[in-house]
């Protein structure tokens, strides 16, 4: 064996031997070639947030001091919103709670989002951020995390809030009827 020869092979056992770097592992129900859902997060002090009110994301990556992204499994329920900011006081208020898609699922084409996903709430502006973030804390309140609440109860949220109609609580036994429903076959 010449010098060469051995050292291409060292880099090739320690590679080998060395630990796999963690990945995220698709449920059992997903494929392995299904696709992860990419959202970019940023923050720039008093003058632009992007960021998750809730999600757990399978993996978050800093790209920059300012930037970051959050990679979620197919199914999972996030909420993002966003705030913009200039000299002279804020200027953009946006809520989105969404759904990674399935391989299987129509996506939308969301900007920060890739490749997209399912939009279940779309709020814009103060008052109406602000009456969703509530009802957010009022589902916390009741020991329920928002990512396991029904994806309907969102889409009435925005419906409602569309129709400018007062908005739903959720219930825990909303909440009960939601999980009994998702247990069945």
């Amino acid at each position: 064996m010449t010098a060469s020869t051995a050292s291409a092979a060292a880099p090739a056992a320690v590679a080998a031997t060395a630990a796999p770097q963690r990945s995220l592992i698709a449920p059992s129900s997903q494929p392995t070639s299904a696709p992860l859902t990419r959202v970019a997060l940023a923050y720039i002090e008093a003058r632009f947030k992007l960021y998750l009110r809730f999600g757990e994301p399978g993996r978050a990556h800093q790209l920059d001091r300012w930037r970051r992204s959050a990679v979620f499994l197919p199914g999972a329920v996030f909420c993002r919103v966003r705030w913009h900011a200039n000299d002279y006081g804020t200027i953009r208020w946006q809520l989105m709670v969404m759904q990674a898609c399935t391989p299987l699922d129509a996506t939308q084409r969301i900007p920060g989002v890739q490749p997209g996903a399912r939009l279940l709430l779309h709020a814009e502006g103060e008052n109406e951020v602000r009456a969703v973030l509530e009802r957010i804390d009022a589902v916390e309140a009741l020991g329920i995390a928002p990512i396991a609440v029904s994806p309907a109860y969102w889409r009435t949220l925005a419906n409602r809030l569309a129709a400018r109609l007062p908005l739903p609580e959720y219930t825990a036994e909303r909440h009960a009827a939601w999980l009994t429903r998702r247990a069945l076959p």
